[in-house]
């Protein structure tokens, strides 16, 4: 599977984990995960390449806490990079 595919179908499980996910141009700005007014908010460069995306995203995913909609055993599996 190529990156981009990988990083399509991570952007679509933060979704489903209630990412609200931002793509955007930010000029080299920090991207990342936050949570601001109990939202959680993912924000990604598209001046960075598409593996360092995926790996923000994973990133975030991964700092979910146990029992939240990532570790749900019937979600769709995400391919190993």
């Amino acid at each position: 599977m190529h990156t981009v595919e990988m990083l399509e179908q991570a952007i679509a499980r933060a979704t489903a984990a209630g990412f609200i996910v931002r793509q955007d141009w930010l000029g080299g700005a920090t991207a990342g995960a936050c949570e601001f007014k109990g939202r959680k908010w993912l924000f990604l460069d598209l001046a960075q390449s598409p593996t360092e995306q995926l790996n923000l995203v994973l990133g975030a995913l991964a700092q979910m806490p146990a029992g939240s909609t990532l570790h749900d055993p019937a979600a769709p599996k995400l391919p190993s990079a």
